[in-house]
């Protein structure tokens, strides 16, 4: 009976990798954690800390630092992390040299509500609790606070952040009532009653075509109230 070598050389060969892929295996899971690199991506920065992320990962899982990467459950850390209220999104994943590495977004605050309960208007218009280690510096939204006043007050926000003009110039909206919404500006007793968010694109390009001529003119300070309520007009309260 002839053998056939080649065979036997092939089945061992399967034998060895297996065995070295078990081993290798196995001594890295019998790794432990090195450290803890937290990373926050994207801009304003200002809502949680590493120390509290750090704290909140004692409380669930102690020290993580040494731990075996056995023991570990990325997607239930990811899910820690992002059980924060001032946290958006977590990324966590593990380094070749054992360095447990967490990436994350924090949310993003547009308006600050001051009504019954305090609270942030976020950048997509859920509701955010104010920060103990920053005040974001966003319009004040004030007066009857309901679930539809609040999404668009929104709209309202969101228009008002794409124009460089009005982010500089508007820092609060007061509502009236739903649909009926007044914003306050820079200027001191300077009101502009918007009405609903209904052709906003007009009724601001109205507006910024009346503040330039009046601020041109110079008689900016002649008024309190500018209406742009009534279809393509801007009508005005003198002081």
């Amino acid at each position: 009976m002839k053998i056939n070598w080649n065979y036997i050389k092939f089945v061992g060969l399967i034998i060895c990798i297996t065995g070295l892929y078990a081993f290798s295996g196995h001594r890295s899971d019998s790794r432990t954690v090195e450290g803890i690199t937290l990373k926050f991506t994207g801009e304003n920065n200002l809502y949680i800390t590493q120390s509290m992320v750090n704290k909140l990962l004692i409380q669930n899982y102690g020290i993580i630092k040494n731990m075996p990467k056995e023991k570990l459950d990325l997607d239930t850390i990811e899910k820690v992390i992002e059980a924060n209220e001032m946290v958006k999104s977590a990324q966590v994943y593990l380094t070749i040299s054992g360095e447990l590495t967490s990436n994350i977004v924090q949310r993003q605050p547009i308006g600050r509500v001051e009504g019954i309960t305090k609270f942030y208007l976020d950048e997509e218009g859920k509701n955010m609790p104010l920060s103990s280690n920053h005040s974001a510096r966003v319009p004040i939204i004030t007066g009857n606070i309901t679930g539809k006043s609040l999404e668009d007050v929104y709209v309202i926000l969101n228009y008002i952040n794409r124009d460089n003009f009005l982010r500089k110039n508007v820092i609060g909206i007061h509502i009236e009532d739903e649909e009926n919404y007044q914003l306050k500006f820079r200027l001191e007793n300077f009101v502009v009653n918007l009405g609903n968010v209904d052709d906003l694109e007009q009724k601001f390009n109205n507006f910024k075509a009346f503040y330039t001529k009046a601020a041109k003119d110079k008689t900016l300070e002649n008024y309190n109230i500018v209406s742009l309520e009534f279809n393509n007009q801007v009508v005005c309260t003198k002081i």
